[in-house]
């Protein structure tokens, strides 16, 4: 999707996908897979607040989105960089480049939430344009909150994650 502009540089269409991740899940594996769709390069963007403590640290997060995208999609594992931010989502966007601001929907609850994040982000950052992909129906009701909480109770949690998330969340569980 590279494109010419009016002065004939040409543009690489960078998409800025912003979450937590903790843990990876299929949903939002199947919409960091849909991003790579409309954009040439996504920057994963691990949000890191000093305040909470995440089951998986930044790095095993970083290594399990890209151990999850090599399992799912090999050929894109070059079109995609695993970043950490702890600032305004738009100003980290800019920071990498990126114009596009990319954002999963599982429910109309989501979209609600969605629009007045995309509101407020489109008048601090005009330049940057949200776009929302659907979930696919198969992971529209996984949270990571609750992979999380179906885990630590001893739950089976194979079907909402990636294997390599899996793997980690039983060794993880198992200390």
């Amino acid at each position: 999707m590279t494109k010419r502009g009016k002065t004939g540089g040409i543009f690489m269409s960078i998409a800025f996908y912003p979450g937590s991740f903790d843990p990876l899940t299929n949903g939002h594996l199947d919409v960091l897979l849909q991003a790579l769709q409309v954009a040439e390069k996504v920057v994963v963007a691990i949000g890191v607040h000093p305040g909470k403590v995440p089951m998986f640290t930044f790095e095993e997060r970083a290594d399990l989105i890209r151990e999850s995208l090599l399992d799912a999609l090999p050929e894109k594992r070059r079109d995609i960089e695993v970043v950490s931010f702890d600032n305004l989502v738009v100003d980290a966007a800019r920071a990498y480049g990126a114009r596009l601001l990319i954002r999963g929907l599982r429910d109309g609850t989501d979209l609600d939430y969605e629009m007045q994040m995309a509101g407020m982000n489109r008048q601090m950052a005009p330049d940057i344009q949200t776009v929302f992909l659907p979930a696919g129906v198969a992971s529209r009701p996984i949270t990571a909150t609750l992979v999380r909480q179906i885990a630590a109770m001893g739950g089976d949690v194979g079907a909402f994650v990636p294997a390599p998330v899996l793997l980690a969340m039983k060794n993880k569980l198992k200390r």
